[in-house]
């Protein structure tokens, strides 16, 4: 197994340093996967169990001047990796002004992701910092735990407010509640509730769209968004983990979506103008 990508471009690399950083305020492990067209970062949690899973989807071409890598075999032409997406973000962050960086997987006293960046100097003579963060290739055997989720029938699916005006809610309603109530419909309202014993209090969002989940998808939504346009779903999430997941964007999104299936599992997807998703 082999692979290495050179990054050039300073807002390339900027980009990419806020989307793995965002990943480490999710998550202290999760999976890296390469393929020859693109990058993932997979945390597989047991939703029905309180869990939190999240895919994020990286174009190579979008972030990397140069990219190679050779899989398992021809036939499984991908490579699978455990990292701390804190310790990628630690040493992405020590180089942002650098004139490249190069990342590699290497073999030291373990498997490592070698991230070598050339800095810039006042002399003619180079200079490069190196900083390995070790790694764990998962076997073979393993991958099929890694592979996109299947997305349910969704009640509705909404366009979210700006992520910046959202938090701000949320900071101020954790301190009423543990839990909170997301409520939306088909005419593009959304409502963010807190209802205890003491208070009860209610913020409201109009006209913010509702778009159709996947990118084929046909322009009403799917058949699950084709009841009453009134009729509002809503699902229950713990407050802190909602302002956990809003407190790591640390990028600027071009798309951000919210849908509730009647599985009662909220999910939240965001895009990126650099060619990237998660689903959260």
């Amino acid at each position: 197994m082999k692979f290495r990508g050179k990054i050039i471009d300073v807002a390339c690399l900027n980009h990419f340093t806020r989307v793995v950083t965002t990943i480490s305020k999710l998550t202290k492990t999760c999976v890296l996967r390469l393929t020859p067209d693109n990058l993932f970062f997979i945390l597989s949690g047991k939703v029905t169990n309180g869990g939190v899973g999240m895919w994020c989807e990286l174009l190579q071409n979008n972030f990397f001047d140069e990219y190679q890598m050779e899989g398992v075999s021809s036939e499984f032409n991908q490579i699978c990796l455990e990292v701390s997406p804190e310790n990628l973000s630690r040493a992405l962050r020590t180089v942002q002004c650098a004139k490249s960086v190069k990342i590699k997987l290497t073999k030291k006293h373990c498997a490592c992701l070698t991230v070598a960046a050339e800095l810039p100097t006042l002399s003619s003579a180079s200079r490069v910092v190196t900083h390995d963060v070790p790694v764990e290739v998962i076997p073979r055997r393993l991958w099929q735990e890694f592979k996109e989720p299947v997305m349910p029938d969704f009640d509705v699916s909404i366009y979210l407010p700006p992520l910046k005006m959202l938090k701000n809610v949320v900071d101020r309603m954790k301190n009423l509640s543990n839990f909170l109530v997301i409520e939306a419909n088909l005419n593009g309202e959304m409502n963010l509730k807190i209802q205890t014993d003491l208070v009860s209090v209610s913020t409201h969002f109009k006209d913010l769209g509702n778009p159709p989940w996947g990118e084929d998808a046909s322009q009403d939504g799917g058949p699950s968004q084709r009841g009453d346009p009134e009729l509002l779903a809503e699902a229950t999430v713990d407050i802190r983990k909602l302002q956990q997941f809003l407190v790591g964007q640390q990028v600027n999104p071009t798309k951000a979506m919210c849908s509730k299936s009647n599985t009662l599992k909220l999910t939240m997807k965001i895009k990126c103008s650099a060619g990237g998703s998660w689903t959260h």
